[in-house]
């Protein structure tokens, strides 16, 4: 019995700290993340795909998951996204990039080539309402979501997300 009562409490035990970037020196770009000091909940958010399907945030529940949200026209999102692909290629953590308000599927899908991005996917919020559920003022914004499925930190702007600073904050997440 004691062994199950202490195995529950090493269990709970990880499961608090999963996501906690307390202990984390932010240096580089990284010093933009906002670190909360508690987890936040995050609404239900649901995304188009090119196709007209529907992806949940809630499908990516167990892994530490980059929401980024860009716009074809914005100068900053596009400059990250090839370390955002490179991130996703290598499973460090699930990037969700979602292309808010008026991007065309074809100006994507051109951008994705002549940039050799992958692994990202094609996801669209045409009327801005999943970003302002999430109190996205401006792009890009990279919210980054434990393995819980609770915000932990946000950055706002660019940043070099294939930086060391970055590694160790994206490792950090999925612990």
């Amino acid at each position: 019995m004691r062994l199950l009562v202490a195995a529950l409490y090493l269990a709970l035990g990880a499961a608090a700290n999963a996501g906690d970037l307390s202990g984390v020196e932010l240096a580089g770009d990284m010093r933009k993340l906002v670190v909360h000091e508690a987890p936040e909940a995050v609404p239900a958010l649901t995304f188009e795909t090119p196709d007209g399907e529907t992806v949940a945030l809630s499908d990516y529940a167990g892994k530490p998951v980059l929401l980024n949200f860009w716009a074809t026209w914005c100068a900053p999102c596009r400059e990250e996204m090839p370390a955002l692909d490179a991130i996703q290629q290598s499973g460090a953590a699930e990037v969700v990039t979602v292309a808010t308000g008026r991007n065309s599927i074809d100006g994507i899908e051109r951008f994705f080539a002549e940039t050799g991005i992958e692994a990202l996917p094609i996801l669209l919020d045409p009327n801005q309402s999943e970003a302002r559920q999430m109190a996205v003022l401006g792009l890009p914004v990279t919210v980054l979501i434990d393995p819980e499925g609770r915000e932990v930190a946000r950055l706002t702007g660019g940043a070099h997300w294939d930086s060391p600073e970055a590694a160790a904050v994206i490792e950090a997440l999925g612990q």
